[in-house]
């Protein structure tokens, strides 16, 4: 009983130091930093990206059918003349 509150004690202050240290701070400091610098940068969500990327695949296949229906009235107005 009297080792599991001593080392419950320690243990209460180990964390007080840790929380205390500059080990803390750095690390609060860093990532309050790369908030900032990453909330600068444009970026997308994977789900727009998603979404984007899918619109692109879309848009492709409709140039792709409307080059093909050029090229085939291309063909009908050269045979006509």
């Amino acid at each position: 009983m009297l080792a599991n509150k001593l080392l419950d004690e320690i243990n209460a202050k180990v964390s007080e130091v840790i929380a205390a240290s500059p080990a803390k701070d750095i690390e609060k400091n860093l990532k309050a930093t790369l908030t900032g610098l990453l909330g600068k940068l444009d970026l997308v969500t994977r789900e727009e990206f998603d979404v984007q990327t899918q619109v692109l695949a879309r848009t492709r296949e409709k140039l792709t059918a409307l080059e093909a229906r050029v090229a085939q009235l291309e063909q009908q107005g050269a045979a006509e003349q």
